[in-house]
């Protein structure tokens, strides 16, 4: 069990940190937010993520990755949380390249994983299929038809669907989950972009008689929903981790307002109320900078226990952005609701991402089924 993080990943940290302190600031995400960016992203600022090593760190060096592990990209999404850079890192490193890892053939790999390293290919996971996160039991289907499988259904709330060039798209088959490569453009795919209240984009996807040809198959079916637990478990680490990394910031700048904001001739952090409430806020984070890294720890270490380690920081990164963004719009006053400020941001997004692959309620059912409850 390693909580803290050794010299190399340190310094990976405090690069990533000056890189998107500089390029990628909140106001970048504003920009984007405000003309409609057709990407959601900047593939300018992309390329330079890529050039810094980040889509190839988790990759096997046989494909031309870095082989750097999960506790060095935990590192850069957490300062990518701080500065809610926009980007598809998560949706294509974490999500896609982990089942094309652990479930995809020599040939799916030879062919997918370069492209990923060098920034060529972007990814995006088609999962879900209601308003809650629904890891099984998909109404998508693939029905074989001779050498062939035939798609029908549709996926909702699918990350950068919209721009994605390729899905992994998960639906039923007779012997278990099958999960297939789709090109985005397929004869029978229809994307309708949504504009997220947190300025992040997802997509809605139907596939009406999508024909495959096998080999887009990922593994043997039966291993299909093992491979999505683990990607989905490792996807749940990652947005743990950047929510960790927006709730420091929002806390941080909190903090800095309550040393300079006047209230009644005085310092409004010299409030013993406030004061309170700001050590609460300190305390929970402490707790989950712990938490998230005995999870990146366990995604390395290939340990038993990452299934409860994952939804135990999901769950409580879910009840600590919100505590944290909740605090900050009220501790700013008036100010902390409008757009002019930052801060909203930060709030908005958390409402985004505690959604992503399972909300607390659902964790902590999870979580103690896993336990034997």
């Amino acid at each position: 069990m390693t909580l803290v993080l050794n010299e190399e990943q340190r310094l990976l940290k405090d690069t990533a940190k000056d890189f998107l302190n500089s390029a990628m600031p909140v106001s970048a995400l504003r920009q984007l937010r405000d003309k409609k960016d057709s990407l959601g992203y900047s593939r300018e600022h992309w390329q330079q993520m890529v050039e810094l090593g980040w889509a190839s760190m988790v990759l096997p060096e046989a494909y031309d990755g870095l082989d750097f592990g999960y506790m060095g990209l935990g590192a850069v999404i957490e300062e990518s949380g701080r500065t809610l850079a926009a980007s598809p890192l998560f949706s294509t490193v974490v999500l896609c390249s982990t089942i094309i890892v652990e479930g995809g053939n020599e040939e799916q790999k030879s062919i997918l994983l370069p492209r990923i390293a060098a920034g060529d290919l972007n990814m995006a996971l088609a999962l879900e299929e209601s308003p809650h996160h629904q890891p099984s039991g998909f109404t998508t289907t693939a029905i074989a038809d001779g050498d062939d499988f035939i798609i029908q259904g549709e996926k909702l709330f699918v990350l950068d669907g919209h721009s994605a060039e390729q899905l992994i798209v998960a639906t039923q088959l007779e012997t278990g989950v099958g999960l297939f490569i789709v090109d985005a453009n397929s004869t029978g795919i229809s994307r309708r972009r949504h504009h997220m209240i947190d300025s992040r984009n997802v997509a809605t996807i139907s596939f009406d008689q999508v024909r495959v040809k096998a080999s887009a198959l990922i593994a043997n079916a039966k291993r299909g929903q093992d491979i999505l637990n683990t990607a989905m478990d490792y996807g749940r680490v990652c947005i743990a981790a950047e929510m960790l990394g927006g709730a420091i910031e929002c806390f941080e700048r909190t903090v800095a307002y309550l040393k300079e904001r006047d209230q009644f001739g005085v310092k409004i952090g010299s409030f013993q109320a406030l004061q309170h409430r700001a050590a609460k806020m300190f305390i929970e984070l402490e707790l989950s900078k712990s938490v998230v890294l005995d999870a990146l720890s366990a995604i390395d270490d290939k340990r038993a226990d990452l299934p409860q380690l994952a939804s135990l920081a999901k769950a409580r990164l879910n009840d600590v952005f919100e505590l944290v963004t909740n605090e900050a719009v009220q501790m700013h006053g008036g100010i902390g609701v409008t757009d002019e400020l930052e801060i909203g941001f930060f709030l908005k997004r958390s409402r985004s991402a505690t959604q992503i692959l399972g909300n607390s309620g659902f964790h902590r059912d999870r979580y103690a089924s896993l336990c034997g409850y």
